[in-house]
């Protein structure tokens, strides 16, 4: 069944974003006949050749299929606006990303400190995603790279232990990256959960409907979201009734946009871009967290790399057979590494090629990269309006590094990182510094390279936080405050970032969601 380009008058649930927690709440709510719902997407359908083969998502970035964000300049990173690529398509960002299914450790969900939220509690639901039978394809890479059983090599050398386990409870130590793939393919949320569901007819997806405002009715203080205003793909703006709730799922930068658009969330900002405050709720759009990333970029003597992925063989090899090169999603390798012995600090992620500014760069020959990653940052940012117009992006203030423990954290994980590359199982492949890498430096000088060239890992969450508390946005059964018939269900809801990558939490979130809904 295709998606429509108009949606009914109304439903009965309207899911806003078709990323991974829409594309679940869709598949789950339309499991009951009696229950109608619609889906809006803002892009429009997965169609591209590019979203199918794992190793192609860069080139997804700042097209059609991507919001193509920046961010505001940013001080401590030489005064950059970085780019944050977020998915504008059925599947969201589980069909442009890196496709690694690393949910993080326990210590993050009971750290959360929300009633029904701790890891015994969730695991359940992360178990419903994946297990024999379920939704979703975790896979094994099918052609791993020679220079990534290195890297893995070299993490023993070193020290770090194999983790028998990377998405158990503790998720220190080293593992190749288990991904979401099927026989060699992307598997997204809109493969896993939506295609299935599209056949039901008490379910319609309409694309290039994007949300601006919620409609609320009521007295005084007193409020109900009664349904959304949307653009359609046509340029109309048309309006959708729900029945019974509307659910927010888009994203750290859209789901408190559209609060935000809506009259709801801090008074004194709401004002300032010209938006009349009908609900006071401070907490929207703050709390916001990411996960930066600085890396080791070397040259690799052995021309073996994904440089040369795109080669006639290795096209051909993909087309026929689903393996090789394109089949990787090139992040291949982690490593989780605590500074301190509790829980990690650093994630090491290896990379046989040298990925500069988010692929969009072509490398100038055959190189690997060792990238750290900060895991818990203390820094905090905003997500704010711009304006009362819809159509303007909101002004994205990650302020990164704005808690000085964070550079010196991500210093010492970049060392990590050069420990790695100088060891003796990395010594064939490892070859000499490739720009933006300089290559072992004192510490000022490490300093400046990573506000210089450090860059986002993709992973905002934080803007709408789950919990109690003049800061939080919604409860724990993910109900905002202060309004009656809307949720918000994706990664804004997090109070703290995972150790980890944020997809597989967004997809536990929306089932757990599901299971709030419907009973």
């Amino acid at each position: 069944m295709p998606a429509a380009t108009v949606a009914p008058d109304s439903a009965d649930y309207v899911v806003v974003g078709a990323g991974p927690a829409g594309c679940v709440l869709a598949n789950r709510l339309s499991a009951a006949p009696g229950n109608r719902v619609v889906l809006l997407e803002a892009g429009g359908p997965d169609k591209a050749r590019e979203i199918r083969i794992p190793a192609a998502f860069s080139k997804l970035f700042t097209t059609a299929y991507d919001w193509n964000f920046r961010t505001a300049p940013q001080p401590a990173l030489a005064g950059r606006e970085l780019f944050w690529p977020r998915g504008r398509v059925l599947g969201g960002s589980t069909s442009i990303n890196a496709q690694m299914w690393i949910r993080g450790c326990a210590a993050d969900y009971d750290g959360w400190g929300v009633p029904g939220w701790s890891y015994a509690e969730v695991l359940p639901y992360f178990e419903r995603i994946t297990h024999p039978g379920g939704p979703l394809h975790i896979e094994e890479l099918r052609s791993p790279s020679p220079i990534t059983e290195a890297f893995l090599a070299a993490c023993a050398e070193a020290g770090i232990r194999a983790t028998p386990d990377l998405n158990g409870p503790d998720n220190s130590g080293c593992s190749p990256t288990p991904v979401t793939q099927r026989r060699g393919a992307r598997h997204s949320a809109a493969d896993a959960y939506l295609r299935p569901a599209m056949r039901r007819a008490n379910l319609t997806v309409v694309t290039g409907a994007t949300v601006d405002r919620l409609r609320l009715s009521g007295p005084g203080k007193v409020k109900r979201v009664t349904g959304v205003s949307y653009r359609a793909a046509d340029g109309t703006v048309r309006e959708l009734t729900a029945q019974r709730e509307v659910l927010l799922c888009a994203g750290a930068v859209g789901s408190p946009h559209i609060l935000q658009l809506s009259g709801i969330g801090d008074p004194d900002r709401l004002r300032a871009a010209g938006i009349d405050p009908l609900i006071e709720l401070p907490g929207v759009g703050a709390n916001l967290q990411d996960h930066l990333s600085a890396g080791v970029v070397l040259a690799c003597p052995e021309p073996i790399t994904m440089v040369a992925a795109e080669s006639l063989g290795n096209v051909a090899r993909y087309l026929l057979t689903r393996k090789g090169m394109l089949s990787s999603n090139v992040a291949e390798a982690v490593a989780f590494l605590s500074r301190n012995g509790g829980p990690p600090d650093i994630e090491l992620i290896f990379a046989p090629v040298p990925f500069i500014e988010h692929g969009l760069v072509d490398p100038p020959g055959h190189g690997l990269t060792i990238g750290a990653v900060l895991l818990q940052p203390t820094s905090r940012g905003t997500v704010t309006p711009a304006s009362a117009n819809p159509a303007e992006p909101p002004i994205i203030e990650p302020a990164y590094l704005t808690a000085p423990s964070d550079l010196e954290m991500l210093m010492w994980g970049l060392r990590q990182a050069e420990r790695l590359a100088a060891t003796t199982a990395m010594k064939p492949y490892a070859g000499p510094p490739m720009s933006p890498y300089t290559g072992p430096a004192d510490d000022t000088t490490l300093a400046t390279s990573i506000r210089e060239h450090s860059e986002t890992l993709y992973h905002p969450v934080g803007t709408c936080r789950m919990g109690t508390g003049d800061d939080a946005v919604v409860d724990p059964d993910l109900n905002v405050h202060g309004v009656t018939g809307l949720r918000v269900v994706d990664a804004s809801v997090m109070p703290t970032i995972n150790r980890g990558h944020t997809m597989a939490p967004v997809y536990m979130i929306a089932e757990k969601a599901a299971t709030l809904i419907t009973n």
